[in-house]
């Protein structure tokens, strides 16, 4: 079944991901997921539960009507309930209404669940797991078996644990999946474990009918190492998630695991092609969920290769492998020299190229920009987080950068408003600006001053930048920056403005609160305008 040096990727983002708290995915949200990690060519896709909710029934009718190109969908579902018959259980004949060629079973390993939880005899667990797989395969299904608490279980009772896996396999399941659902267990146990379940069942990693599995939680931050022992015990199908989404903690990172697997241990999980999606699926992933991408995430972070003190910046740009452990390329992220004020000359001029700007470490220019971050910084700015205001700023010291209007004034207007319902505040901001000779003025509302000063101010711009309507606030951070001088202190504002496509943060730096967020607004427009050199299409 298994070719040799393959890891066959199991996703179980759509149902053990969503389980993460303050995840709440729609039907639409689930196909986009389902079809994105299916493009990457992960083999099997956990869909859900048929049957728990009518979400999920609908999910598995959507991909009946537009099956998926390369990936093998996955219904999920437990054991029959005890001292019924499968082929009578409600439960089972939702799974075979899903209409998927493959099942994923769960049951109990652990002889306290067994007990308590279920509330039966241990020969009745053994029995519930045979039944129910063996009327699945009567019914031309094929079966991946989830070992429930399996290392708890194992550890616990190994004689009764061991009983549950050769029920599974006497049954006929292909997989058998040991799963560390608590998430407790450490790397060495793993290890041992999974060598003893091999050894006592006889399975030869990529010769037998039946395969071993890992599935790992991430309650002692070891998920991902935990799946990697596995592996090198002779593991060959790995459950995990987008981002390491999950319940608690978290499930073991895919994002992690498959470049760890693939460019570290050499085995084989997905094309190359499919391999440099990985950055890509990971922040549009991201963003279906509506969780902030992690920038310090191994491999697909932001961060993950980014550079900022001076000497590191030059030694990467002699050599990538002086700081980079892989090249950031083959998983689809990017190298990033990032800008403060430890950077040197070598930050400022990488950094340029990166905005296609040529320049040479002795113009004087180079040496204006370097001076006026540090400066800047002392101030308050931080322009390793927002990217977009440095590369104005340079543009600007090499009088590149466009006056695309002048600021007459504006103010904002708060109510605090009491209805039936809780409080609420109303903002209402005016707004004069000039804009090739033409005075505009506008009011918006808002839920917040900044949220009405930057309607306002869309407001007074879109008839001349039409690009305008695409943009939209998708991040708000403020931040008292000398606490200790009360309510005179500066404030630093951080704002993150997309166009549906692309991100890019801006900064304002006051004692002003609505300054500072101004400033932070005008250059978050003017930066999405210069994207794509979109000033350039501005209305006459």
């Amino acid at each position: 079944m298994c070719a040799s040096n393959r890891i066959w990727i199991y996703d179980t983002t759509l149902r053990d991901g969503a389980q993460r708290e303050g995840i709440a995915l729609s039907l639409e949200d689930k196909l986009k997921i389902a079809r994105q990690v299916d493009q990457m060519g992960i083999p099997f896709i956990e869909g859900g539960w048929p049957g728990a909710n009518p979400k999920d029934v609908q999910f598995f009718w959507k991909l009946q009507e537009e099956p998926l190109t390369q990936a093998e969908v996955v219904a999920f579902c437990s054991t029959r309930r005890p001292n019924k018959i499968a082929a009578e259980d409600p439960l089972l004949k939702a799974i075979l209404a899903a209409g998927t060629r493959w099942v994923t079973i769960f049951g109990k390993s652990w002889d306290l669940h067994v007990t308590e939880g279920l509330k039966t005899t241990l020969e009745e667990n053994l029995k519930m797991i045979a039944d129910t797989i063996e009327y699945l395969l009567s019914q031309g299904r094929r079966v991946i078996y989830d070992a429930e608490h399996w290392f708890d279980g194992y550890k616990q009772n190994p004689d009764y644990a061991l009983k549950t896996l050769k029920a599974a396999k006497n049954a006929g399941a292909e997989w058998l999946v040991l799963c560390d659902t608590n998430g407790g267990t450490l790397p060495h146990d793993i290890s041992q474990i999974v060598q003893d379940v091999a050894r006592k069942l006889e399975i030869k990693p990529d010769t037998d009918s039946v395969q071993l599995g890992i599935h790992t939680h991430n309650d002692s931050g070891t998920a991902v190492a935990n799946g990697l022992a596995g592996v090198i015990e002779g593991v060959r199908m790995v459950q995990g998630t987008i981002n390491g989404y999950g319940e608690r903690c978290g499930n073991a990172n895919l994002c992690t695991l498959i470049p760890n697997l693939q460019l570290k241990m050499g085995y084989d999980c997905l094309t190359e092609n499919q391999l440099i999606q990985l950055t890509k699926s990971s922040r549009l992933i991201s963003e279906i969920v509506n969780l902030a991408p992690d920038d310090h995430a191994p491999f697909v972070g932001r961060s993950a290769f980014a550079h900022k003190g001076g000497i590191h910046v030059s030694a990467v740009q002699k050599n990538p492998l002086t700081y980079e452990h892989i090249k950031p390329e083959e998983i689809g992220n990017e190298r990033r020299i990032v800008i403060s004020e430890q950077s040197g000359l070598s930050n400022v001029l990488s950094k340029a190229k990166t905005f296609g700007i040529e320049l040479n470490k002795d113009d004087i220019a180079c040496r204006n920009i370097l001076e006026k971050i540090k400066e800047l910084e002392h101030e308050g700015y931080q322009f390793e987080a927002a990217e977009a205001s440095f590369e104005l700023l340079m543009r600007q010291a090499l009088g590149q950068r466009e006056i695309l209007f002048q600021l007459q004034g504006f103010q904002v207007h708060c109510d605090r408003l009491y209805g039936e319902g809780m409080p609420y505040t109303n903002a209402l901001a005016t707004i004069k600006v000039t804009v090739n000779g033409e005075d505009r003025l506008e009011v918006a509302e808002g839920n917040g001053p900044v949220s009405a000063l930057d309607s306002a101010l869309r407001k007074a711009l879109v008839n001349f930048y039409p690009k305008i309507a695409e943009f939209h606030l998708t991040d708000y951070k403020v931040r008292i920056l000398d606490g200790g001088s009360g309510t005179s202190a500066n404030t630093r504002v951080l704002i993150e403005s997309s166009n549906g496509k692309e991100r890019w943060t801006t900064l304002g730096v006051s004692p002003n609160i609505l300054e500072a967020s101004y400033q932070a607004v005008v250059e978050g427009i003017e930066y999405g305008l210069l994207l794509n050199s979109a000033i350039k299409e501005t209305v006459k």
